[in-house]
């Protein structure tokens, strides 16, 4: 039985690709960076056709996924987030995703909390919330119609694609395995530097460090098609862009440590947390190591990624070992303490930036007198920090 189009074997593969991939877009740009984050405006015109097509392809409704997500980024890791893996176990988040994500949506005290800003007009009331069923079983027809029997099937890859790669995937490896750019004080990592196959999505440890940006990649080897697919619609007037990950600048004729270093540290915190991991913390490890006999340098080189970790986010295991360490090298010791220092000066958000700021030029004058090296030149570079002309009333 043949559809309205009659496709070569290869065309329905491209079909229901390309109908997937619409979905994810909806969900990220959509669902996650415009309604969530308010990274962004969408015109009217291409919320409601996401709105309408995740209904369609979903029968997600807006509030019921903004809260739940809000939810997750308010009580990451603790009992109260919605769908973590360090909770409720990988093999469930990874298998029971969907059933997890509609337990915390069925909340109404939850929903009613986190799901400010989002559309509560006649559709969403009288249609999407009264027929949520309504909008699958009506993608059934068409996809039938579209492609007679062999749209049962496109049907079918459509129905799972998101909750096997969304909900499982994302909210499961995304806080259990890959690579961390940023010491978030989460479990969340990069499943993949390219993010195509889910929207740019799999970049779950930039998302978690820059969460209000619109676009999810931040080094110039990452790749976010769903930035790309958003560029294409701020051109076309479709699309306002309103945040993106912070630039954090030098001015090598600065040298005096202000107001205006506060502040780019503070709204830059991530990126200054990644480069003293990288350009501190690495170089004196890496010494340690240098040192160490030749059977201690298998167990360093299995410590060398946790130990930029938050070190409430360790296990027992490695929390010994981290510790192990500290009491036997001075320099990691000095560097590991230091670094927990400037991650205090912004987690101090009782204190007047008078008293901030005292408290980072008495950092910068102690980390220059320590002697070591790595940490005196970041300690000079820090001083440079400055804000782009546009962000320096922030």
């Amino acid at each position: 039985m043949y559809g309205l189009l009659d496709l070569p074997w290869w065309g329905y593969i491209v079909a229901t690709i390309l109908m997937t991939q619409i979905s994810i877009a909806g969900v990220t740009i959509y669902l996650h960076r415009h309604q969530a984050h308010r990274a962004l405006d969408l015109h009217p015109v291409v919320s409601h056709f996401f709105r309408f097509w995740i209904w369609l392809t979903t029968a997600m409704l807006t509030p019921e996924w903004v809260a739940v997500h809000r939810k997750h980024h308010a009580a990451v890791e603790t009992v109260d987030d919605p769908h973590s893996p360090k909770q409720q176990g990988i093999r469930k988040v990874l298998l029971e995703g969907t059933e997890l994500y509609r337990k915390a949506a069925r909340d109404r005290e939850l929903v009613a909390r986190y799901s400010h800003g989002t559309p509560k007009d006649w559709l969403e009331r009288k249609v999407y919330s009264n027929y949520r069923l309504g909008g699958i079983a009506l993608m059934f027809m068409i996809d039938v119609l579209l492609f007679g029997v062999i749209g049962i099937t496109v049907w079918s890859v459509q129905m799972i694609w998101m909750p096997l790669f969304a909900a499982g995937t994302i909210n499961g490896f995304g806080h259990w395995s890959g690579y961390r750019n940023f010491e978030t004080p989460d479990a969340s990592t990069n499943i993949l530097p390219w993010g195509v196959f889910i929207g740019g999505e799999e970049l779950h440890n930039n998302h978690h460090a820059f969460a209000s940006s619109a676009k999810l990649s931040v080094r110039s080897w990452e790749l976010d098609i769903g930035w790309l697919y958003i560029k294409v619609l701020a051109v076309l007037k479709l699309a306002n862009i309103k945040r993106v990950v912070p630039v954090l600048l030098t001015d090598m004729n600065k040298d005096a440590v202000d107001m205006d270093t506060l502040r780019a540290v503070v709204s830059n915190r991530m990126q200054v947390m990644s480069n003293f991991a990288h350009d501190v913390m690495l170089p004196v490890f890496e010494d340690e190591m240098q040192k160490a006999n030749r059977g201690a340098v298998q167990a360093f080189r299995r410590l060398k990624k946790y130990l930029n970790r938050d070190f409430q986010l360790l296990d027992e295991a490695n929390k010994k070992k981290i510790q192990k360490l500290l009491d036997e090298s001075d320099s990691m010791k000095v560097v590991y303490t230091f670094r927990e220092e400037l991650r205090d000066i912004w987690g101090r958000s009782t204190l007047s930036n008078e008293k901030l700021l005292l408290r980072l030029q008495q950092w910068c004058h102690e980390a220059e007198q320590t002697g070591i090296d790595s940490l005196q030149q970041f300690s000079q570079t820090m001083r440079t920090y400055t804000l782009p002309p546009m962000a320096a009333g922030v």
